[in-house]
C-alpha cells in the first residue's frame, strides 16, 4: 500500500521530469505519464513527423520511446528533490506490428539487477492495446545514482 508521502514524492518526481525533459523529448514529443519504483510509462501522440517513407511509425522513434521508458523504470528516486540518472548499455527491440496514428504507449518494468546494472522488459502498444513492439535492455547507473537516494536535482 502506498503511503501519502510516497504518493507525493512520486507525483513530484513525475511533474519535475515532465517539466525538465531532454531536447530529444521536446523534438519528438513523447511524455512520461506514469513513474514509480521499477515501472515507467511513456506515451507519444504519433503524427506525420514520426512516420517513415512507407507511412508507418519509424522504428527508430518506436525504439527511442521504448528505451526512454526502460531507462525511467530503473531510476525512480524515492527521496524528494533528488534524482537518479542511467544510460543504456544494450537494447534489443522486436517489431511485431505497425501504427500510423494514435497514441503509442510504452510500459517498462525493471526485472532485476544489482548496484550498478539493471535489466528491463518493455512493451509498446497502440491505442487499441495491440502490441507493436517489445524490448529488453541492460542499463547502468551514472556515478552517484547507484544508491536509491540518488543525488540532489540540478
Amino acid at each position: 500500500m502506498t503511503t501519502p508521502a510516497a504518493a507525493a514524492t512520486a507525483a513530484d518526481n513525475l511533474a519535475w521530469e515532465q517539466e525538465n525533459g531532454s531536447g530529444l523529448q521536446a523534438l519528438l514529443g513523447y511524455r512520461l505519464v506514469a513513474w514509480e519504483p521499477d515501472r515507467a510509462v511513456v506515451e507519444l501522440e504519433v503524427g506525420p513527423q514520426h512516420l517513415n517513407r512507407a507511412g508507418v511509425l519509424h522504428g527508430g522513434v518506436l525504439t527511442t520511446v521504448l528505451d526512454t521508458a526502460s531507462g525511467y523504470a530503473g531510476c525512480f528516486c524515492p527521496v524528494p528533490g533528488h534524482i537518479r540518472r542511467t544510460l543504456t548499455l544494450s537494447l534489443t527491440t522486436n517489431y511485431l506490428g505497425q501504427m500510423s496514428t494514435g497514441v503509442l504507449r510504452a510500459e517498462a518494468r525493471k526485472r532485476g539487477g544489482g548496484r550498478k546494472l539493471y535489466f528491463v522488459d518493455a512493451t509498446a502498444t497502440d491505442a487499441d492495446g495491440r502490441v507493436i513492439a517489445t524490448a529488453t535492455g541492460t542499463f547502468r547507473y551514472h556515478r552517484g545514482s547507484e544508491a536509491e537516494e540518488g543525488q540532489p536535482r540540478p
